[in-house]
């Protein structure tokens, strides 16, 4: 199947790695041009000259909603516009306390304003716009990852949700991808199973499939929705969890 993705233009954050990397990968292999962030400047530049010359990174710290504005002005620029917005990144913040709570808002759910706020321009002017929001289970139901981490991933299904709404007269498409567990060496998971290998088990025991997602699983998934091939999909929220989940979506 063709999913018309050839010479779209696709913005990325949180590029340089895991599900991000398999992100930016997925699209090149359509024909879109990527530009993709991380924060760090030396995996940024690692990961652009791997991906090729249609892809670009920038090293931009998404809880700077101003440093946002100016990576996807400068991006729209550079590519000649704005068709698919992928917001990506995740402070993977766990604990109770206050500061752990303001770092998941300014970095989950705020990054994901921030840029999906600075491309809406530009979106309005593609034939082809749309945004993918990433979530997690996390955000569907109580886990060993809940707070703050699962309230703000719910947070972003909700916010995704709304947005459909607000901008399908505009015929921008917002959809949310819920991934399960999704294991790569500098991961989480990859963590989790070098320092707490009973844990890892233990988790590792709760999926039906017998393993963890792959981040280019979870990136097939995010390229179908965003491209054109699923352009009478919108508003909602995509479950990749090998049927980790039990709860049945109304």
């Amino acid at each position: 199947m063709d999913l018309g993705l050839s010479g779209r233009k696709v913005i990325v954050s949180g590029g340089s790695r895991g599900i991000g990397r398999a992100i930016v990968e997925c699209f090149l292999v359509e024909g879109a041009t990527v530009a993709f962030c991380a924060r760090g400047e030396e995996g940024v530049r690692s990961a652009e000259q791997a991906l090729g010359d249609k892809a670009f990174g920038s090293a931009v710290d998404v809880a700077d909603p101003a440093a946002v504005k100016d990576w996807i002005e400068a991006c729209a620029e550079r590519m000649g516009g704005v068709d698919i917005v992928v917001p990506n990144v995740s402070a993977l913040a766990v604990g109770g306390e206050l500061e752990t709570w303001r770092k998941a808002f300014d970095i989950d759910l705020l990054g994901t304003v921030s840029m999906v706020g600075a491309a809406l321009p530009y979106l309005k002017r593609s034939d082809a716009a749309s945004v993918v929001l990433i979530s997690s289970v996390s955000g569907r139901e109580s886990d060993m990852f809940g707070e703050p981490y699962g309230a703000l991933k719910a947070a972003l299904i909700h916010y995704g949700k709304t947005l459909s709404n607000r901008h399908a007269a505009d015929r921008i498409r917002v959809n949310t991808v819920s991934p399960g567990n999704v294991y790569f060496s500098d991961g989480v998971w990859g963590q989790i199973e070098r320092e707490q290998p009973e844990t890892f088990a233990t988790c590792l025991a709760t999926n039906p499939f017998g393993r963890m997602a792959r981040p280019d699983e979870i990136a097939k998934a995010v390229v179908f929705i965003a491209s054109p091939a699923s352009s009478f999909t919108t508003g909602a929220d995509m479950l990749v969890d090998g049927g980790l989940t039990r709860g049945v979506q109304f």
